[in-house]
């Protein structure tokens, strides 16, 4: 019986040869950067089910790769490498599994992706180029979808990034120049102002009621972490309010804020969505499940998030 892989070293193995595959007319734009970044997360979060995370250590690593062109004599060992993780019809399962995620990412799988991820479940023994090319199919495919997806985003000629990554700081820029104002704050520091007033407006607006408790709180929270004036904290927590609702896609803005943050900061923050969710008297259920899928996506365990949640008294949160 073969024996299985080290799941860690399969979703690595699998990334770089993603990233590599990215690399391969000599060239990776910033918008296809942040494109095969948002593809690259759907493979540690599907792994997450399984209790996988990956460390800030090895996102680093896989940053090394896009940093600089991966060659063909380099992306052909990343391939085999690849093969070389699959050690049983379970690996194969599994890798496919991934796959299909990652694909899944914007839309239904078309008929050309799944005669792609087909080719690559046939080849994954294969020791030529088979493997390589079906996965070179797969992901244009896929890279170009995503690219259209964010290409047809608003207001795509200035602030694109801003827009698209941090809607909260895009729009504390627009107000403040349209009033021909500034904040006394570093813009790196505003930026995770931003981040972390998006991510908190989503757990206030969870159960479809925003009250004027969690507002409070939230502004306190912005007043003391930040250590701003009463009328900037405001300032903040009403744009945010303002600009995003339930249908917002939350997913890069969530990824940034892990990005932008050490562990300790935050384990801290998830405490204080806690304390959010809490300010009307009680954490409801969908705020606790919002809470929890925060957690995941800023790549904390589940040790982490149910630390977080028994800072709050078991009467101030639904079971």
């Amino acid at each position: 019986m073969a024996q299985q892989t080290d799941p860690k070293t399969r979703i690595l193995t699998l990334a770089k040869v993603m990233i590599a595959l990215a690399w391969t007319d000599g060239e990776i734009t910033h918008e296809e950067k942040e494109c095969l970044k948002d593809l690259l997360f759907h493979i540690p979060n599907e792994g997450l089910e399984a209790g996988i995370q990956l460390t800030a250590q090895e996102w680093a690593m896989l940053d090394m790769y896009m940093d600089s062109p991966v060659g063909e004599a380099e992306r052909a060992r990343l391939v085999a490498d690849l093969q070389d993780v699959i050690r049983s019809s379970e690996d194969r399962q599994i890798v496919i599994a991934y796959l299909t995620q990652i694909v899944k990412a914007d839309d239904d799988i078309s008929p050309e992706e799944q005669k792609a991820l087909d080719a690559i479940e046939n080849a994954v023994d294969d020791s030529g180029t088979g493997l390589m090319d079906s996965l070179r199919s797969l992901f244009k495919g896929s890279m170009s979808r995503r690219s259209t997806a964010v290409a047809g985003a608003p207001n795509r000629e200035a602030y694109f990034n801003e827009f698209l990554n941090n809607k909260v700081y895009f729009e504390l820029k627009q107000q403040l120049a349209a009033k021909g104002e500034t904040l006394d704050i570093p813009d790196k520091e505003l930026r995770r102002m931003g981040l972390a007033g998006g991510l908190m407006t989503r757990i206030i607006k969870s159960d479809q009621a925003v009250t004027e408790a969690e507002i409070d709180t939230m502004v306190d929270v912005i007043q003391r972490y930040w250590e701003t004036d009463r009328d900037t904290a405001v300032f903040i927590a009403h744009v945010a309010l303002s600009s995003l609702d339930q249908t917002y896609d939350y997913y890069r803005m969530t990824r940034q804020f892990g990005e932008m943050t050490s562990r300790e900061e935050r384990i801290s923050f998830l405490n204080v969505l806690f304390q959010v969710a809490a300010a009307d008297g009680q954490a409801t259920v969908n705020e606790i499940e919002e809470i929890r899928l925060i957690a995941r996506g800023i790549n904390l365990s589940h040790q982490d998030f149910i630390a977080a949640k028994l800072t709050l008294p078991r009467d101030r949160r639904a079971e």
